[in-house]
């Protein structure tokens, strides 16, 4: 369950990194650098759809646009055998075979707004099909290759009090007054939310009128799976007379496309959503979990007849969260993603529980920091493409087949073969009660053997999350500046089991903070960090852990503070997902225990913080609204320790590192206030 600038070179940041380079000049140094701008020249691929028959693969490329300042994502083909890629779309996302593999089916913006586009493989002749005020997604083509499901949002009329006065022709008056009645009535990244509701539609795959089949004040959800009569599409949605008080209660809901009627499939306390046909229509399988108000449920992967009756789980002994699932041609299998470790990986499914792992270097999902995620797909004969990854670049598209994965891009090599990258390393902790705790380390490029380095500790967010040994940019540019970067799993982050993840339920921050601190302790007895120049910053859960390290310890010489919660009473009254954080991390509501809320809260210990401490938000965050930031940062001011506010224009929570600009100013502006506090004649001491 889970709720989320060029970098000025430190003097001892590579220091030797001008011997990588034959005959290199003392500029050659800083060329050789992972800087700001390089964020500008990386690719990531995301979503490979592998046809029907295996031979080929459309994926995702997302690359930053200088002009624009945005990722931009285009569509390119892979022949499977050869490896050879030629594009497809300039523009498109969610791609989508026909189940002949003729065609696909993708969305691309088409003047205001984006539509939904066939294009023949073939002859690359394409066609728009839909004319929406809004985004279409969750594609699904029916069986016969005929049609196209999707959801998309239906607009509403605004709630009005009262009347205002007659206009005159021509007048410029105030806006009219907003009437806000939902209860979730904003979200992070897309704001304030407009009347409507999303629902389920069908449209020819040749173009024409849409057909609207789900009406109502729900919000339905995808991914959608057509029965293989073409009769029949599942989707997920909380359709209850009490849906906007329910936070996760979604069901199963079966709609016949000839006439609308619906039907619910499920009927527990908890979610149960991404619901997908078998390929002869006697079974559906599903993902959920019972909901006991715990902040974390491993998500399981249940399987029913085809009105999902007799379920039963085929995941519960595995004790991990199953992140997607994909029916095997023959039925008796199903593949599935899930985190283990800190690695995301692929197994097959028995219907009995028996489980077949396949791969395990499953990447993607962003670059700025290095979360575990990823996507894959299922040729008929048993072919999987994903996108996989390592620590030094970001996801490229592989192939699983006969039992060996096969890389088939590399989209960054021409960039970062020419580059200085950090290397990463796992290094054992151990917490204070005996538990074992994954952490990873980044070294400066060029760092010599005995040598120690400045150290960041990089706290996740969640805080039921997990990092591993991906690619991340922020990791990268702090080791171009000459710190070392440590970044951890402490307990309540995912991929360790329920029981790993719930040790903070009901009780974060706590031991999580001993954890961290362990894993401070074990980069300085490795030889690697440096104890008199120890730093501290994270977001989201990251940002809470580290305004509490602050509050707990002076060991840190500065911290940088990311979109943090700081007041736990004022953040669950504020933030977009309103029901969320009183349901599920606390026992009782504000007003019911609000020493419950102080006492968890970073501004409780903000009386003991000496450590100099900046504060970064997102000026459109909704998740941590931007007052947690301010309040924090004026508990600080009226403390006098040393501190600054950095805004950035624009962001949401989710997309704070967005735009590559703002996301390599963000790690600049933190490295250079590192920097002013930074023991620089110790920096590279030996042990």
């Amino acid at each position: 369950m889970r709720l989320m600038a060029v970098l000025l070179l430190a003097t001892a940041a590579l220091p030797a990194s001008a011997e990588t380079l034959p005959n290199a000049s003392p500029g050659d140094a800083t060329t050789r650098s992972f800087t700001g701008s390089d964020l500008f020249q990386l690719s990531i691929a995301a979503d490979p759809q592998i046809s029907p028959d295996g031979r080929a693969i459309v994926y995702v490329r997302r690359s930053a646009d200088i002009m624009t300042d945005r990722m931009q994502s285009s569509l390119w083909l892979i022949d499977v055998a050869s490896g050879r890629q030629t594009p497809f779309a300039a523009s498109g996302s969610s791609p989508r075979w026909s189940p002949d593999g003729t065609r696909i089916a993708y969305v691309a913006a088409d003047g205001a707004n984006p539509q939904l586009f066939v294009r023949w493989v073939g002859n690359g002749a394409a066609t728009r099909v839909t004319t929406l005020p809004d985004d279409p997604n969750a594609l699904a083509w029916s069986p016969d290759g005929r049609r196209l499901a999707y959801i998309a949002t239906v607009a509403g009329e605004p709630t009005t009090l009262g009347k205002s006065p007659a206009k005159p022709e021509g007048a410029k008056w105030a806006e009219p007054l907003e009437v806000i009645d939902r209860i979730t009535y904003r979200a992070d990244g897309g704001g304030y939310i407009k009347p409507g509701h999303d629902h389920v539609f069908v449209v020819s795959a040749d173009g024409g009128g849409a057909r609207q089949l789900t009406f109502g004040k729900f919000d339905d959800n995808g991914p959608l799976s057509w029965s293989p009569d073409g009769r029949t599409i599942l989707f997920s949605a909380i359709r209850s007379p009490d849906a906007e008080r329910q936070v996760m209660n979604s069901e199963v809901i079966a709609v016949d496309t000839a006439s609308g009627e619906l039907r619910t499939l499920t009927s527990r306390d908890g979610p149960d959503n991404a619901p997908i046909f078998s390929h002869d229509g006697s079974r559906i399988a599903w993902l959920g979990f019972d909901d006991h108000r715990r902040s974390y449920e491993n998500t399981q992967l249940y399987v029913g007849d085809r009105l999902a009756g007799a379920p039963r789980s085929i995941t519960g002994t595995l004790d991990r969260a199953i992140e997607d699932a994909v029916w095997a041609a023959d039925d008796k299998t199903i593949y599935v993603s899930y985190d283990d470790h800190g690695h995301r990986k692929i197994a097959r499914v028995a219907l009995d529980g028996r489980l077949s792992p396949i791969a395990d270097n499953i990447a993607g999902g962003g670059i700025d920091r290095p979360y575990t995620g990823g996507d894959f797909s299922v040729s008929r004969g048993g072919l999987v493409a994903f996108t996989g990854g390592e620590a030094n670049a970001p996801a490229d598209v592989w192939v699983w087949s006969g039992g060996k994965a096969r890389r088939l891009t590399n989209l960054n090599a021409n960039l970062l073969e020419a580059k200085a990258m950090a290397p990463v390393r796992k290094i054992a902790v151990t917490a204070p009660d005996g538990r074992a705790i994954d952490a990873w380390i980044a070294t400066p490029p060029g760092l010599q053997a005995g040598q120690r380095a400045p150290l960041i500790l990089e706290i996740h967010g969640g805080p039921n999350s997990a990092y591993g040994p991906s690619f991340s940019s922020d990791v990268q540019l702090y080791a171009a500046a000459g710190y070392a970067v440590l970044w951890t799993n402490p307990r309540g982050s995912t991929s360790y089991g329920a029981e790993f993840a719930n040790l903070i339920d009901k009780n974060y921050p706590s031991q999580d903070y001993d954890d961290l601190m362990a894993s401070v302790d074990a980069a300085i007895a490795a030889g690697t960090a440096d104890p008199d120049n120890l730093f501290v910053t994270g977001g989201s859960g990251g940002g809470v852990l580290t305004a509490w390290i602050v509050g707990k310890t002076d060991r840190f010489k500065v911290a940088a503070t990311q979109k943090p919660v700081i007041n736990w009473t004022s953040e669950a009254l504020t933030m977009d997902a309103t029901l969320f954080t009183s349901r599920y991390w606390f026992s009782k509501l504000p007003w019911e225990d609000p020493m419950a809320y102080w006492k968890r809260s970073p501004l409780s210990l903000v009386g003991n913080v000496k450590t100099p401490t900046l504060v970064v938000v997102g000026a459109e965050d909704y998740r941590t609204p931007v007052s947690e930031s301010e309040q924090y940062y004026a508990a600080l001011q009226i403390q006098g320790v040393p501190t600054a506010l950095v805004k950035v224009p624009g962001a949401s929570h989710g997309g704070l590192a967005g735009r590559p600009s703002q996301s390599a100013a963000k790690a600049s502006a933190i490295v250079a206030w590192f920097d002013r506090y930074r023991n620089k004649a110790s920096a590279a001491k030996g042990k």
